[in-house]
């Protein structure tokens, strides 16, 4: 059943009709206790292969799974480090990009993109191709005050030639405000383009933007949240949070941290593992 809402979508207050409706996910797999930090999902052109990551804390290592959440490869990344790996998404070509912008304390200048090269995804170690940095130019004060703790992101995806990054506000009274910005794929640093916003709820816990990606066909957006997926369309070009919105409750709580579309109607998500819930694997038709 449809409930109607009116969220506000983006900074000009633009209003706009948004439908909530329930839909269950089916879990595919479990994913090794290796993986007990799994913080993203993507499946590149192409291949089959499911790629995530770790967080903070843990190796500069991409993991390659098949649809039992079995490992089947291991990628060094020699030259980079995993100051806060949140979120992978990839390019026409196959390409993978590692987005290493976590950000809680809202205190980091070295945001980073890096690209790991189609051809390289076998390899047991790789170097990356090309490192995009980033700065958000609204940002003053590192860190800045407890009530504008806005610049630490676990999201992003590619289209277009450029990334699209989604942040995760931890202010001390947060209203669920997501904000869009727009960095071009391109190597040196780049300040990031404020584009757009979206307010979810003011639950941090069930409402935090935690992944996103973008369909094939370029003609929906999907942002993840532990409790909640926000499905976009009809927009116009990248103007991603003013198309008519369709909020989905899970219901179902975990730390899902990755989402990722497989054909235009499908999602895999994955979240981490936390005491004796969550390390899985699923998927859900939209």
């Amino acid at each position: 059943m449809y409930l109607k809402k009116i969220k506000i979508a983006i900074s000009s207050a633009i209003f706009i009709s948004c439908t909530s409706a329930s839909s269950p996910i089916t879990e595919l797999a479990s994913l090794p206790k290796k993986l007990g930090e799994a913080s993203a999902v993507e499946v590149t052109e192409k291949s089959s292969r499911i790629w995530t990551l770790e967080d903070s804390g843990n190796k500069p290592e991409l993991y390659s799974l098949d649809k039992t959440g079995k490992i089947i490869h291991t990628i060094t990344v020699a030259n980079a480090a995993n100051n806060d790996w949140e979120d992978l998404t990839s390019d026409q070509l196959g390409n993978l990009y590692i987005g290493d912008f976590g950000n809680n304390d809202n205190l980091r200048t070295n945001l980073a993109i890096y690209k790991i090269k189609a051809t390289d995804l076998d390899k047991n170690t790789v170097s990356y191709i090309q490192k995009t940095e980033f700065y958000y130019p609204e940002q003053k004060q590192f860190p800045p005050k407890k009530s504008n703790l806005i610049y630490d992101s676990e999201s992003f995806f590619f289209f277009n030639d450029n990334f699209y990054v989604f942040t995760k506000n931890r202010s001390s009274k947060s209203d669920g405000t997501t904000q869009l910005y727009r960095i071009p794929n391109k190597p040196g640093k780049h300040a990031a383009q404020l584009i757009g916003d979206f307010i979810t709820c003011t639950e941090f816990k069930k409402c935090a933007v935690t992944s996103a990606d973008i369909s094939p066909d370029g003609t929906k957006v999907a942002l993840l949240s532990a409790t909640k997926i926000w499905i976009f369309g009809q927009f116009k070009g990248d103007r991603f949070l003013d198309g008519k919105v369709r909020e989905i409750d899970l219901n179902h709580f975990s730390q899902k941290e990755g989402i990722c579309f497989i054909g235009n109607s499908k999602l895999y998500i994955t979240d981490e593992r936390t005491k004796k819930v969550g390390g899985k694997l699923y998927e859900m038709k939209i």
